[in-house]
C-alpha cells in the first residue's frame, strides 16, 4: 500500500469519525430540546391541575357564602364569569390571564368573611376556605416550577447551538406565568 493510499484512508477515517461525533452531538442536543419542551408541557399540565381543582372548589365557595351576602351579587357574577373565562381558554396564556383575573375576585370574596362574623365562624366555610388556601399554596409551588422549565427552555434557545436545535425540533418561546402589576397589589375591597 503506497504512502499516498495510506494518507487517504487516514483522512476519510478521519472525517468519518468527525461526521459520526457531529451526528451523535446533534442528536444529543435535538434530544434535550425536545425534553426541555415536554418538561415545561408536563409543568403547565400540572399547574393546570391545580388550577382545575380551584375552579372546583368555587361554586361550593360561593355558595356558602351567598346564605349570608345576598347582597354581594356582582362579586359573585364576577367569580361565575372568571371562572368560564378559564375553561375557554384555548392556549396557555389565555388560562394565565383568565386565572389572574379570578385571584382578584377571590380575595373580594375571601374578604366578604370579616364583614359577616356569623360566616367566619360557620365550619363548611372555613372547611372550604382551608382547601381553598391549600390549593391556592400548590399552585404557587406549580407556577414557579412552571417557570423553572420555561426558563431552562428559553435560556437554552438563545443560545448559538440551542436555537438551531429548537428551530429543527418546531419548538418556540415558552410563556411564563406572569402575575400582572394590578394584581401584586393588596385588593381593597369597599362596600
Amino acid at each position: 500500500m503506497s504512502n499516498g493510499l495510506k494518507i487517504l484512508l487516514g483522512v476519510v477515517a478521519a472525517i468519518v469519525i468527525i461526521g459520526f461525533i457531529v451526528v451523535v452531538w446533534g442528536i444529543g442536543g435535538y434530544n434535550r430540546v425536545v425534553a426541555m419542551d415536554e418538561q415545561v408541557k408536563g409543568q403547565w399540565a400540572q399547574v393546570d391541575n391545580q388550577l382545575k381543582r380551584r375552579y372546583d372548589l368555587i361554586p361550593n365557595l360561593v355558595e356558602a357564602v351567598k346564605g349570608y351576602a345576598k347582597h354581594e351579587k356582582d362579586v359573585f357574577e364576577n367569580i361565575a364569569e372568571m371562572r368560564t373565562r378559564y375553561f375557554q381558554a384555548n392556549t396557555v396564556k389565555g388560562k394565565i390571564e383568565a386565572s389572574n383575573q379570578l385571584e382578584g375576585a377571590l380575595s373580594r370574596l375571601l374578604f366578604l368573611q370579616e364583614t359577616y362574623p356569623v360566616l367566619k365562624a360557620n365550619e363548611s366555610f372555613l372547611k372550604l376556605q382551608d382547601s381553598l388556601e391549600g390549593t391556592e399554596n400548590r399552585i404557587s409551588v406549580e407556577r414557579k416550577r412552571y417557570n423553572d422549565a420555561v426558563q431552562e427552555l428559553n435560556t437554552y434557545r438563545r443560545t448559538v447551538f440551542g436555537r438551531i436545535f429548537t428551530s429543527l425540533a418546531g419548538v418556540g418561546e415558552a410563556e411564563y406565568y406572569k402575575v400582572p402589576e394590578v394584581e401584586k397589589a393588596a385588593p381593597k375591597v369597599k362596600f
